[in-house]
């Protein structure tokens, strides 16, 4: 089994920053990408970010230029720098990891941007 666990999430007032952490543990032996998901309550579950095994990146329109994610091969562990947050960036962050054709999800942690 792969486990995922969040941290970092909290409550920040708008234009501030958080950083996620994602740290992936159990039987992994190729990650072949991370990425990030949010939620918003009364919404679906939308994709926000990615990173590759070789380092390239994708985000979501609404986060490019305020976000980034990086990653630490050597802990298996994926982040995701936020900053100038807005409001509408309120959700609960989730950690996604592809090894092959699989997907494995972390259990998310809630971000919270007051106005």
């Amino acid at each position: 089994q792969v486990q995922l666990v969040e941290s970092g999430g909290g409550l920040v007032q708008a234009g501030g920053s958080l950083r996620l952490s994602c740290a992936a543990s159990g039987r992994i032996f190729m990650i072949n990408a991370m990425d990030w998901y949010r939620q918003a309550p009364g919404k679906e579950r939308e994709f926000v970010a990615r990173i590759t095994n070789s380092d390239t990146t994708t985000y979501v329109d609404s986060v490019a230029g305020r976000f980034t994610i990086s990653r630490d091969g050597a802990k298996d562990t994926v982040y995701l720098q936020m900053n100038s947050l807005k409001p509408e960036d309120t959700a609960v962050y989730y950690c996604s990891m592809w090894q092959y054709a699989v997907q494995y999800w972390g259990q998310g942690t809630q971000v919270t941007v007051s106005s």
